[in-house]
Formats: structure tokens, sequence, C-alpha cells
């Protein structure tokens, strides 16, 4: 329901007829905020749309309109201790391997991979916003299990995620350094460390401007895709995704739940994001149930997949 893709299309189509979609920049310190303008200005012209095609349209805006949050989660807040935030990470790592998401993901992604392999060198692989390393060990396994040569940078922000990533992948011994990056500049990244660069299950926490911006900074450092990996924006994941969260005996995490599953963005605002930011449409994001994938080919190899 709350995809409200009709609307949403109807709403696009006209911004593309009038020529005022995707918008154009040139210095990328305008893109933050002209994606996010442009972002508030589609959902205000969506619900225009919705209240032209009938109630049958308008009620499912009223209700998007409703479930959304611009809350900040306790993951995100730094008044709470580096541990406090690292333990929330590691329950939202036990829940993933309950749900059996880090192996859906990693079905969905080593295709990606398989396609973009260098003979030359090891596959670059950055992880934004990786928390302790969950789908990085992950991957690093299955690529492994593939004799794909792989190697993985997973960056944060926390450095006692930073720490305890490390640590775990030096018992592993898996080829994943931690590190902290700024996602939005991606300054220090040396060449080759970023063929493909993956953000899982956080796209939320960002706004649509932040986003945009790492998928234009992922192509001038030389990436060939950017996939980004979320929640599916619905009415169920809504009370879904706190109740499973409730079973690890968090409160805040719990709370994180329930705020993370009505930001999650719909399949067209990821679209928009990342037209805006490469100034083309040939991304696709696809749903695989209970997750929406943005994949956005950022040169002519990143188009085609092995699998």
């Amino acid at each position: 329901m709350l995809q409200l893709e009709t609307a949403g299309y109807k709403t696009l189509d006209h911004l593309r007829s009038r020529g005022e979609f995707p918008p154009k920049w040139t210095e990328i310190d305008e893109l933050e905020q002209l994606t996010n303008h442009f972002m508030e200005r589609f959902r205000a012209e969506r619900f225009v749309a919705s209240q032209e095609l009938g109630p049958g349209f308008l009620i499912p805006e009223l209700i998007d309109r409703a479930v959304r949050s611009d809350e900040t989660e306790h993951m995100d807040d730094e008044s709470h201790p580096g541990d406090d935030r690292l333990e929330w990470v590691r329950a939202l790592d036990r829940m993933n391997l309950m749900t059996n998401s880090y192996a859906h993901q990693c079905n969905r992604l080593m295709p990606v991979i398989a396609g973009l392999t260098r003979p030359d060198r090891p596959l670059g692989i950055l992880e934004l916003a990786a928390g302790s390393g969950g789908l990085a060990f992950a991957l690093a396994e299955r690529s492994r299990q593939a004799g794909i040569d792989v190697r993985i940078t997973a960056s944060d922000i926390v450095p006692e995620m930073i720490s305890e990533g490390n640590r775990l992948a030096a018992e592993r011994n898996l080829p994943v350094k931690f590190r902290e990056l700024n996602a939005f500049s991606l300054d220090g990244l040396e060449p080759g460390m970023a063929d493909l660069v993956v953000i899982s299950q956080s796209l939320h926490h960002f706004t649509p401007g932040q986003i945009a911006l790492m998928i234009a900074q992922a192509q001038r450092h030389g990436a060939s895709a950017f996939v980004g990996i979320d929640g599916f924006r619905s009415l169920l994941l809504t009370g879904g995704v706190p109740l499973v969260a409730s079973l690890q005996g968090i409160l805040p995490f719990t709370l994180d739940g329930l705020t993370s599953a009505r930001k999650f963005y719909s399949a067209i605002e990821l679209g928009i994001i990342a037209a805006i930011a490469t100034g083309k449409e040939r991304h696709r994001v696809e749903c695989s149930w209970p997750l929406s994938i943005l994949h956005v080919p950022l040169n002519e190899a990143a188009s085609g997949e092995k699998g």
C-alpha cells in the first residue's frame, strides 16, 4: 500500500514531460540540497495527484503521511555510549542470522560481484555504514566459496564497531578491513578499493540528499556499481519489523525497529535519488521480499551481471 505507485508514476511523468526530472546539478556541493528539495516537491505533487485520482488513492497517501517519520533512531543518537550502540548492532546481526537475511542479501549481491570480477586484481568492495560487519563477513565467506578474490573495506563512524569488526575479521581470517570513512566524501579511499559500493539496511538512516551524495561520490571514486539494500516500504513491515526486533529483548532496539520501518523509502523514491545523483535513469529497483534493492550501474561494464 505504501509504495503509492500509480500516483507516484503519474507525478514523475508530469515532471519529466516538463523537463524538470531529473534536475541538473554541476557542483557536488549543491547535490544534497537539490535532492532534498526535489523529494519534498515530488511528495507534495504526488499528494495532489492522489486527490485527482480519487479516494482509493488518496487514503493510502494519507496513511503514508501518517506513518512516515523523521525521528532519530537510538542507534544514530551520538549521546548514547558507543558500547550501547555496538550492542544494538549485535542485536541486528542476531536478528539477520535468525531471519536468514544475510544469506538472502548475499544471494542478490553475488551475481553483481561475479559480473564485476577483475582478472588482474582482487575486486574491491566498500560497505558503507557497515556496523560490526555481519554482511561484509557473509560476502567474504560466500566469495571465498565461489572462488572470487575480493578485498572488502567496511566503514563506520563508531570507533567501537570498527574495533569489533577488525577483531572478528582477524579471528575468522577473512579479507575484511574496518576503517572510519566519511560516506559523503569518501576522502582517503585508495584507488581500487571500491569497484562495488554497498550499503545495507541503513538507507533509511539518511536523507535523500545524503544518499545521492553517496552514489555520486562512489562514481567519482571509480566504482562500477552502487547497490543499496533496505526494507520494503509497507504497512506489513511497519508492524513486522518491531515485532521481530522485540525478540532480542532490548527496548531501544525494538523502538528503532518501529522507527526504521516508518522511514523506509518507496521504490519510486529510491529511483528518483539515483536518477538525480547520476543524471541518468539506468538504475533499477527490485522488491526481493522483505527488501528493496537499488542497483545503480556507474559505468557501462556494470550494466550486466553473471549468474
